[in-house]
């Protein structure tokens, strides 16, 4: 047996903007866009060694990894 769903979507379809009520939805303020981070869909898989050796250094590994290859493009972009 299906569940079917008790919502009056005709009422909802045809409640204008102005009447939705956004009130439990935090605010998008300066403190949420500077906690905020860009997620790009799809992963790379790291040669274990490469990842080990990056983890190894301390830190944030991630964020290293990530200005190396920002300077080999930098390095193939100037050639």
């Amino acid at each position: 047996m299906k569940r079917t769903s008790r919502t009056n979507w005709e009422r909802l379809n045809s409640m204008p903007d102005s009447e939705i009520d956004y009130g439990d939805i935090p605010p998008l303020d300066e403190p949420f866009f500077q906690r905020a981070q860009l997620g790009v869909p799809g992963t790379v898989a790291l040669d274990p060694a490469v990842l080990a050796w990056f983890k190894r250094q301390g830190g944030d590994y991630a964020e290293r990894i990530n200005a190396v290859l920002r300077q080999h493009i930098a390095e193939q972009t100037e050639c």
